[in-house]
């Protein structure tokens, strides 16, 4: 068993844990602030540290698309269990330069629970779009994530495409 494995599937080890020492965080210096018991909620602080950090003094825009691209995804797979989840795209827009730490913010709210219940009882899978944000320490919102999550059956093997 790998190490990034091991860490992910530890039952000894918290949530927080497992982000802040999951191998592709580790070095990024996370800080997990909140993760509600349904994580439903999830707040984390990405430093701005000297690894972080561009030749311009910002934050690099791949540091903050590293953390973000996992976060609804793993969110959707602790809400719906049973089922496979990933991200299946993920657009940064950077509005400001993060020239502070950055904090993460991701929500989902219960009508997009709802909605996602729904569709999965219906159609079997789900592809909905969450919207989250970095904000700087001042509050500023730095960068808006739109992520598309594929919800799907365990097993689930996308129809071929004729060519």
């Amino acid at each position: 068993m790998n190490l990034r494995r091991l860490i992910w599937n530890n039952r000894w080890l918290t949530d927080k844990q497992r982000i802040e020492w999951y191998p592709g965080f580790w070095l990024m210096h996370l800080k997990v602030l909140e993760i509600s018991p349904c994580w439903r909620t999830v707040r984390i602080l990405l430093r701005h540290s000297w690894i972080a950090t561009n030749a311009g003094g910002s934050l690099f825009g791949g540091f903050q698309a590293c953390l973000a691209d996992p976060i609804a995804a793993i969110s959707c797979a602790k809400i719906f269990p049973g089922y496979s989840v990933w991200t299946r795209s993920l657009h940064l827009d950077f509005r400001h330069e993060g020239r502070t730490d950055l904090e993460l913010r991701f929500s989902l709210s219960a009508d997009q629970e709802h909605q996602i219940r729904q569709e999965l009882e219906r159609k079997g899978r789900s592809t909905p779009e969450f919207t989250y944000a970095f904000y700087q320490s001042d509050g500023t919102l730095c960068t808006e994530i739109k992520a598309r999550i594929a919800i799907r059956p365990k097993g689930y093997k996308a129809p071929k495409r004729r060519q």
